[in-house]
């Protein structure tokens, strides 16, 4: 019996997780059965799996990619014994390798202003665009609910989209002025482009829904006609949006609402974020501001 292909099923006609998680799953258990060979999934035992861990970190890989791989592989076992009638789940008790906490990267405001500012208005793939882009950064949305979005989950009048985040879970987020007129220049392309039967909002020049795949493209192409360096990717302007609302507002319970996220502990990041920059605007415009360097003449007595 093909395991895999029955767990993706699973995933995405019971638990109605979206394409793009049931992708990641696919792509974490296929590197389990890689690093297994020839061991079926029923002779795996916890040595095998510190194993696998050992040579995944070994490559490179970093702590969280671990521990996202780690957990997309207790779920299948989990689903194998509830199932299958396995007995045993290999991967409960093993830990990932502790990596550095790192800062989620985000443009500056000007950056993205100009990242989202597309000016050439008369090319059908430019207005998509622009309204992609615009709504991206104006509603702060993960990457699978911009490509999940139809045209009846927002209430132009109103100024607001419903979108469906992690878990199923749907919430109402604003949209922004710039967007919501993007958009409105948008729909009616969409119309010449769309297939008769295809409800996306956005869609290709074949006329299906774009694919997360696309939007990272296009978003890199942008980035380089805009002239924004670096490594510009779709959950940048999420991150972005998060740390400009949250350096305007200070707001952090409404930063966590309009995210989607279940935990604040997971939106406290962007406070760090907001700290940062304030602590920059600190030590380059304040005339008492003491630099690294200078606070060795703090911490080492005169001899």
């Amino acid at each position: 019996m093909d395991y895999l292909a029955a767990y993706l099923s699973h995933l995405a006609n019971e638990r109605k997780l979206s394409p793009l998680t049931c992708e990641n799953y696919a792509r974490d258990i296929h590197i389990l059965q890689k690093l297994a060979g020839e061991i079926a999934f029923a002779d795996l035992n916890s040595v095998h799996i510190r194993r696998f861990v050992a040579a995944l970190h070994g490559k490179g890989l970093g702590g969280r990619s671990i521990a996202r791989m780690l957990s997309a592989w207790r779920g299948f076992f989990n689903w194998l014994n509830r199932r299958h009638g396995m007995d045993h789940n290999p991967c409960i008790g093993i830990h990932p390798p502790k990596s550095e906490k790192s800062l989620p990267t985000s443009l500056s405001t000007d950056q993205a202003v100009k990242l989202v500012d597309i000016r050439k208005k008369d090319a059908a793939l430019a207005l998509r665009d622009h309204a992609m882009l615009e709504l991206f950064y104006s509603s702060g949305l993960r990457l699978a609910e911009l490509v999940g979005l139809d045209p009846g989950d927002l209430d132009l009048n109103e100024a607001t989209v419903e979108v469906t985040g992690k878990g199923n879970k749907t919430r109402i987020v604003p949209v922004g002025k710039h967007a919501i007129t993007a958009i409105r220049a948008w729909l009616p392309i969409r119309e010449l482009l769309r297939d008769a039967d295809e409800t996306a909002l956005f869609v290709s020049r074949n006329g299906q829904r774009l694919t997360a795949r696309a939007v990272e493209y296009r978003m890199k192409i942008w980035a380089i006609k805009q002239g924004i360096a670096g490594n510009v990717h779709p959950h940048i302007l999420r991150h972005s949006f998060a740390s400009h609302l949250l350096q305007s507002s200070g707001d952090l319970r409404a930063v966590q609402e309009l995210l989607g996220h279940a935990n604040i502990s997971t939106t406290q990041v962007y406070t760090h974020l907001d700290f940062q920059h304030l602590s920059e605007i600190y030590d380059k415009a304040h005339p008492r501001a003491k630099k690294k360097e200078d606070l060795q003449d703090v911490l080492v007595p005169d001899q």
